[in-house]
């Protein structure tokens, strides 16, 4: 028994030892819930009611971006969450909670963060993305899908994708093709110029997907059924990874070769070969549950938690 623990005290140092800390870090307003990477910024979308705007090289904050406080139940003033954030060209479009448990999306341009709807349209939005500079995604927790036309201020279409509840979902680079997640742990790729479904994977996971990603034609899940599942849909192909814990987070490399994943209890990552699904290496120093894994590049990598630091790591 006493060669037991010994033993195990070995291991678990040698483990220790051979996990990754951050190279470094950034320090948000609130929770991490979201988080974009584009041309040298970082974007987080916070449950501090903002969006914080930073120098990915001198992780310094240049920019905070405000939205309202709701007020809940009681009649008091709270921060309301921000669910997703994106940019296209000069604008920023985020994707905040309301009251009636509603949604509201703003866009923020020239210096204005300008209102496109609120809670008075009724709708429970999950996460909001652009595909064009006049077009929204909208992806409701009722698993319908909405592409939205910003000046027209009316849905270009809707589709049911499924009946289960809406998880998550992924664009490709080009924004043509979309693929959802669902409580179901089937994933379905629709078109997002008519809302056409392509391909349905299924199958593979087989419970909630939390989390989805698509990168150079490689798709990759984060399951509660403590699997991640790696399809390459143009080949036909799927195989999975295996965890001891749920996993929450999932992220690919641009492309697509190196699969990002919130391995256990501890909110480790680990990166595996989406190919050999040979480990490449463990990561550590978050200390709560992960809500985020951003590539920056092949390199180097972001992971946004529920608290307020987003960590960044290099893979070698």
């Amino acid at each position: 028994m006493k060669i037991i623990t010994i033993l195990m005290m070995f291991l678990t140092l040698l483990f220790s030892q051979n996990m990754k800390q951050p190279a470094s870090k950034f320090t948000s307003s609130g929770s991490v819930v979201d988080i974009v990477y584009k041309d040298g910024k970082v974007y987080s979308a916070t449950n501090a009611s903002c969006v914080d705007i930073f120098d990915y090289q001198s992780k310094k904050l240049i920019k905070k971006i405000e939205v309202e406080k709701i007020v809940d139940f009681a009649g008091d003033k709270i921060d309301a969450k921000v669910y997703s954030v994106d940019i296209i060209d000069d604008k920023i479009l985020i994707l905040s909670q309301d009251k009636g448990g509603f949604t509201r999306v703003h866009i923020h341009q020239n210096g204005k963060t300008e209102l496109l709807f609120d809670h008075s349209k009724t709708l429970a939005i999950a996460k909001a993305k652009f595909l064009d500079n006049n077009t929204i995604l909208l992806a409701l927790l009722s698993d319908e899908l909405i592409s939205y036309d910003i000046k027209k201020r009316s849905n270009n279409w809707l589709v049911q994708v499924s009946g289960a509840k809406f998880s998550d979902f992924a664009l490709n680079e080009s924004k043509n093709e979309v693929v959802i997640a669902d409580e179901s742990g089937n994933l379905k790729i629709h078109n997002t110029k008519d809302g056409k479904l392509i391909k349905l994977l299924a199958g593979e996971n087989l419970d909630n997907v939390f989390q989805v990603d698509y990168k150079n034609g490689i798709i990759a899940t984060a399951g509660q059924d403590r699997k991640v599942v790696i399809y390459a849909p143009k080949f036909g192909s799927a195989h999975h990874v295996k965890s001891n814990f749920l996993i929450y987070s999932v992220g690919l490399s641009p492309s697509g070769k190196i699969v990002g994943y919130a391995c256990d209890e501890n909110n480790n990552i680990a990166l595996v070969d989406a190919i050999s699904k040979s480990e490449i290496g463990r990561f550590g120093g978050n200390n709560m549950t992960l809500s985020k894994i951003v590539f920056v590049s092949e390199n180097e990598f972001l992971v946004g938690s529920d608290d307020r630091i987003i960590n960044q790591y290099s893979v070698k």
